[in-house]
């Protein structure tokens, strides 16, 4: 049956999302990003619905994490290590191959992939850290 959620853990592993990726599209890749999207500072701006994107992606992240708990806590109350090595083998069973199909054909550069694809296995190892430590 698994454990009961972790909800203050699942709470911090959701906001892990927006930590890394704040720095991860800001100042530490966000400008080869753009580049390998092809949008200009401009059009970065252009028609973006900040309080829409950002709540969807709270709720999207709140979700992921909610999953990853319940995974987690399959595995009864597993260390920092295996809680890291289970939420980075799902990153890297899951979602970087569905994430190399969908940019094999839209045709994306294997930079873009890198980039985005690195996001997700970072994030994804850091959730499960969160939910480790706050159990």
């Amino acid at each position: 049956m698994g454990t009961p959620a972790n909800w203050l853990g699942i709470l911090a592993a959701a906001a892990i999302g927006f930590v890394v990726g704040g720095l991860w599209y800001g100042p530490v890749f966000g400008k080869a990003w753009q580049a390998a999207r092809g949008i200009s500072d401009e059009a970065l701006r252009e028609g973006f619905n900040g309080p829409l994107v950002f709540g969807l992606v709270a709720l999207l992240n709140l979700f992921s994490a909610f999953i990853l708990d319940h995974v987690l806590g399959t595995y009864g109350a597993p260390g920092l290590h295996l809680s890291m090595m289970i939420s980075g083998g799902l990153a890297l069973g899951f979602i970087l191959p569905a994430m190399a199909v969908n940019y094999l054909f839209s045709r994306l550069s294997l930079k873009l992939y890198a980039i985005d694809a690195a996001y997700w296995l970072v994030t994804y190892t850091l959730m499960g850290a969160a939910l480790f430590a706050l159990r």
